[in-house]
């Protein structure tokens, strides 16, 4: 199955939800939407799926125009943020609604509930009513609902957000393995960096109903077109610090000079905005050739095992993530660690120019 969509554009009133957007999905491709919250990203879902149409452009599967096509007659399965179990069945005939409908006979109605439910572990629960359940397990009920119905078409709306902090990471990776296994064309909403880039495959990163880049989900977290996907795209969002380029190095604020090596010796002289995550700053050296960033503790939030500190230097606020707990004082001295291969370069418009080199991504996440 290939799912395109051209030139589609949803107003509602004055306002544009969704602008202009051309996306093309493979059969058993895996696909992230990221974004923040009203960026567009259950409006495309609806789309995709039927529930609404556009006001304009067209929706084609296998190249066939389904547009005005009504979701009933789609081959299409949903899950939502909010589980949505039918409240006086037990999970079994959860599972089986779809199936039946579909007019399945009875065998093999049997024979995929009980395989998609060993797949979610909720064989020990099939004859419980959802009220029995947990809320990981509801949810799982509703994701295996979709799944027994192996349509061509899985979408995924953000399906693990109410779902606490441990239940969250078992089913990111059991969905991980079910996706591997299915035929269909998947696509799953998030608006977490972390969970998009554990999902992997094909990204789509989409900002007030407009998409801005898609591509393989690693390419586009190291090459951010622009300054917009390296703040969707990073968690904390990018630090910059703005730089003028001359002479041979770059002149970082007013107190840091970094010589143009590696992936920055081909800035031509001028302006520029140097990017860097959050997880690319230290609190002591990593290598001999690490720039240091002379600033003042603004803020220190210890969250679990990492710290969170925000510093203040010359005119721009920046976050370092690091292990360990670190309970900074509010205004005390710090001195910040940045190996200059971990800079993203942009231009004034915010367009990308460089991106950093193998050596930013060593020892730590991407």
């Amino acid at each position: 199955m290939s799912l395109s969509l051209e030139a589609v554009t949803k107003r509602v009133g004055r306002e544009i939800h969704l602008d202009n957007i051309n996306l093309e999905f493979e059969t058993g491709s895996r696909n992230v939407l990221l974004g923040h919250t009203l960026a567009g990203k259950t409006s495309l879902l609806r789309m995709m799926a039927g529930l609404d149409r556009p006001t304009s452009g067209k929706i084609l599967v296998n190249g066939d125009d389904v547009t005005g096509i009504k979701v009933r007659r789609r081959n299409i399965a949903m899950v939502y943020q909010q589980f949505v179990n039918y409240p006086s069945l037990t999970v079994y005939d959860n599972i089986a609604s779809p199936l039946r409908l579909s007019g399945e006979n009875r065998k093999e109605i049997d024979r995929r509930v009980r395989e998609t439910a060993a797949m979610l572990h909720l064989d020990p629960l099939l004859d419980r009513l959802p009220a029995e359940l947990s809320g990981g397990q509801q949810q799982r009920t509703a994701i295996a609902r979709a799944l027994a119905k192996k349509s061509d078409l899985l979408l995924l709306d953000e399906p693990l957000v109410n779902l606490d902090f441990k239940l969250r990471e078992e089913l990111r990776v059991e969905l991980q393995e079910i996706f591997t296994q299915r035929k269909a064309v998947v696509v799953y909403t998030t608006t977490e960096p972390a969970e998009a880039l554990m999902l992997g495959g094909n990204i789509v990163i989409i900002d007030k109903g407009r998409v801005l880049q898609t591509g393989s989900t690693e390419d586009v977290y190291r090459n951010p077109a622009t300054r917009r996907v390296a703040d969707i795209f990073s968690d904390p969002p990018m630090n910059y610090l703005n730089g003028t380029v001359s002479e041979g190095v770059a002149r970082l604020g007013s107190g840091i000079t970094i010589p143009l090596k590696e992936h920055l010796k081909s800035l031509p002289a001028g302006e520029y905005i140097f990017g860097v995550r959050s997880h690319h700053l230290f609190l002591s050296r990593t290598s001999e050739d690490d720039a240091l960033i002379d600033a003042t503790v603004a803020l220190s939030e210890i969250n679990g095992s990492e710290t969170f500190i925000h510093a203040d230097y010359d005119s721009s606020r920046l976050v370092i993530q690091a292990s360990g707990i670190h309970p900074f004082r509010i205004g005390a001295p710090i001195t910040i660690h940045v190996n200059p291969c971990s800079f993203f370069v942009y231009d004034e418009s915010g367009a990308l120019v460089a991106s950093p080199d193998h050596c930013a991504f060593e020892g730590g996440p991407l």
